[in-house]
């Protein structure tokens, strides 16, 4: 186990901060030493609009992973579970419980998934909309993935646990976070070039310096204000256990995403043009607030 232990955290130290590190680099000196591009800045309204839909879809990912959770274990005979707007629980005992602490991340994977093959084929031309579903993708995949790599590294975590009951040994917890870990940057390459696709013409992704700036005010720094935005939604508990997931989802893939986007060598925009509205994503926000703290923080009974 030791052997693995550090092998997974060398590996995600390698391929989460080092590689990225490298190749953004590699996009700054680039840069330097090609023709200065003109670029069309983006609006600080864009940017929240961007940070207002991460927060929704982080907390609708969340939800879905905690329902996920409690729903296979609310028909188990002998299981009682609890949904809170931050965790779950459950009383009683049966052995499945252990392998339905992995229907949580297999659902929010599946969603990502989905809203990941929809997004280029989708009629929808809002930014509004096509940022939802863009953050839904990102956070489905990138809050799901990770936890293979933990569940490798801790027995006690949710996927852990699971593969404690399928009796997998160090070899087979080893080869899924390596498999994992290859597998985040390959999601975030793709996301990458769909981030790029969510402008409205073609002068803002103009060179690589373009792309990298619009995929710094489109998704970087709406992640990051996001994050900030998630924070009520998960209180009251540790601050440890506030931080750390949302934490984790960015590293998941927002490095790689920044650091490859003076890579995309063709995009076609996707977005539009039009007024930028923050009421709508701002009041969908507030609302989920309020039935997080006010409704899923008692605890829902699934019995």
């Amino acid at each position: 186990m030791a052997f693995t232990t550090l092998v997974l955290v060398a590996a995600s130290a390698l391929i989460v901060l080092a590689v990225p590190l490298v190749i953004g680099l590699l996009g700054v000196m680039s840069e330097r030493s090609g023709s200065a591009t003109r670029t069309t800045a983006v609006s600080w309204q864009l940017t929240m609009l961007s940070a207002l839909n991460y927060a929704l879809a982080f907390n609708l990912t969340f939800f879905i992973q905690e329902f996920f959770l409690v729903l296979p274990k609310a028909f188990t005979t002998g299981l009682r579970p609890t949904l809170y707007h931050n965790d779950h629980s459950w009383e009683g005992t049966n052995p499945l419980a252990e392998l339905f602490q992995g229907t949580g991340a297999l659902a929010t994977l599946m969603v990502g998934l989905i809203c990941m093959f929809w997004l280029p084929r989708s009629s929808i031309r809002s930014n509004g909309g096509r940022l939802f579903l863009f953050w839904m993708s990102y956070c489905g995949c990138l809050m799901a993935l990770p936890q293979v790599v933990i569940g490798a590294l801790s027995p006690g975590s949710d996927l852990g646990r699971v593969m404690q009951y399928l009796h997998w040994n160090d070899t087979a917890r080893l080869c899924a976070g390596l498999l994992t870990l290859v597998l985040m940057p390959v999601i975030a390459f793709y996301l990458c070039r769909t981030a790029v696709e969510l402008v409205s013409s073609p002068d803002q992704i103009a060179g690589p310096g373009g792309r990298a700036r619009l995929v710094l005010w489109q998704v970087t720094l709406p992640a990051l204000i996001g994050t900030l935005l998630v924070i009520p939604f998960r209180v009251p508990r540790d601050l440890v256990e506030v931080l750390v997931v949302p934490l984790l989802v960015i590293l998941a893939g927002i490095p790689w995403i920044q650091a490859c986007a003076w890579r995309i060598r063709t995009a076609t925009p996707r977005g539009t043009a039009s007024r930028t509205l923050l009421v709508y994503p701002l009041a969908a926000l507030v609302m989920m607030l309020l039935v997080f703290q006010f409704v899923l923080r008692p605890g829902i009974h699934f019995y």
